[in-house]
């Protein structure tokens, strides 16, 4: 990056909460989440210069667009600021936040909010699934899935099994770890859940066939939510940490970013890469992009990451493109205790979207968020002993963008 984007601070609600049954909407979200938002990042909302909004479908699933025009709404200092909506499905956060960083690293503005927001529990869960089928190729795939997305991703998950073999107790394991994490994430959608016998096993009472290889504790929930950030160019920065006593490089950081598309059609995505190694290659290139950036040598210098598991199989893709195990190995990484806490590279400390939540345009902003309390020492009880290096990997649709950051804070450790 040409230069580092701080990040102040931030807030997210309850992923656990259905906002619908409790007679709310898209502005009792923003409304909620802004607050803690400013108040963490000790930012007057007066200051904020410029606003980035993450969302995927506000029109299908409350009939509202213009969520720019929402946030003033819900906090009126912000009147007056531009304010623009981005959509990227999964990854909507993650691009606001890219833009935020653009603008700020343009020197139009010094100071940016970034809020990502998703209502999706106010409908059944057929016509969530069809809502969400937005991010895929309208007419064109999944024609006769009843659930879009379990059927492509079941499909990502035939692909590599014919590529690499695949075992489901790999999936199953990964799922685990996901559910054990977030059993201790006080904001996270499954904490309160339990598991009988047989839940992460091909048991199909236990565990039921959801499509393909794909079981009920592979795949993520439906899930209401939002996440906020302040960030920040140098110069606002080091006043704002001067002003508190505090050193530039205490403050959480993102040094790097990678941001890629492909192609919409999953099919013709994993046509083109069947002569390369990994299933996505733009995938891989957006993580070595987003180290390249920060002048980071390789995973092998990073302590934590925060990645896409909106099902079992997407996190286990997504570990193969890090850089850490070739293709068709990640199954060792999940097996011998590598990305477990207390292992050489712990993934997804609150338990990811299997089991944090994942409320689709927040999730990339809540990854950030994440990350930052995270390198600052602030995490609470998902906190991993010395971790000042975190990458975050978003990705939306069938795999279809990417965006990866590199989050850290202390001295330069390249």
């Amino acid at each position: 990056m040409t230069q580092d984007l701080y990040v102040l601070g931030g807030a997210q609600t309850d992923f656990a909460r259905n906002w619908a049954s409790e007679g709310l909407g898209l502005i009792d979200m923003f409304r909620e989440v802004l607050p803690p938002t400013f108040a963490d990042a000790q930012v007057d909302p007066s200051e904020i210069e410029v606003v980035h909004v993450g969302n995927l479908a506000g029109e299908l699933f409350a009939g509202q667009a213009q969520l720019g025009g929402m946030v003033a709404a819900a906090e009126p200092a912000l009147v007056g600021r531009p304010s623009t909506r981005h959509e990227a499905a999964c990854a909507s956060g993650s691009t606001a936040l890219v833009a935020a960083g653009a603008d700020i690293a343009s020197g139009r503005y010094d100071v940016a909010l970034v809020v990502g927001v998703e209502l999706m529990r106010n409908v059944s869960a057929k016509q969530a699934a069809d809502h969400l089928g937005a991010a895929a190729w309208a007419g064109r795939e999944a024609l006769d899935a009843e659930y879009a997305w379990p059927a492509l991703f079941a499909d990502i998950a035939e692909e590599y099994d014919a590529r690499y073999g695949l075992d489901h107790a790999v999936l199953g394991r990964f799922a685990e770890i996901a559910f054990s994490n977030g059993a201790g994430n006080p904001l996270g959608q499954t904490r309160d859940w339990s598991f009988a016998e047989g839940a992460f096993s091909t048991d199909d009472t236990a565990n039921p066939p959801v499509e393909g290889q794909l079981r009920k504790t592979d795949c993520g929930r439906i899930t209401d939510g939002a996440a906020a950030v302040v960030v920040a160019g140098p110069t606002y920065a080091a006043e704002w940490a001067a002003a508190r006593g505090l050193e530039l490089d205490q403050l959480a950081r993102i040094t790097g970013f990678g941001h890629r598309t492909d192609t919409l059609l999953l099919a013709d995505k994993l046509a083109a890469s069947r002569d390369t190694e990994h299933l996505f290659p733009h995938l891989r290139g957006t993580v070595s992009d987003a180290l390249g950036r920060a002048d980071v040598a390789s995973i092998e210098d990073v302590d934590v990451v925060e990645m896409h598991d909106c099902f079992s199989i997407t996190g286990l893709v997504t570990l193969e493109h890090l850089g850490l195990v070739a293709g068709g190995k990640g199954g060792e990484a999940v097996l011998d205790g590598t990305i477990e806490p207390g292992g050489r590279l712990p993934v997804n400390p609150g338990g990811g979207l299997l089991s944090g939540g994942h409320p689709v345009g927040a999730t990339g902003v809540r990854m950030v968020l994440d990350a930052t309390r995270q390198v600052t020492g602030t995490a609470g009880p998902l906190q991993v002993d010395g971790a000042r290096r975190v990458l975050t990997v978003n990705v939306g649709g069938s795999f279809t963008t990417a965006v990866s950051f590199v989050v850290e804070s202390g001295p330069d450790r390249s």
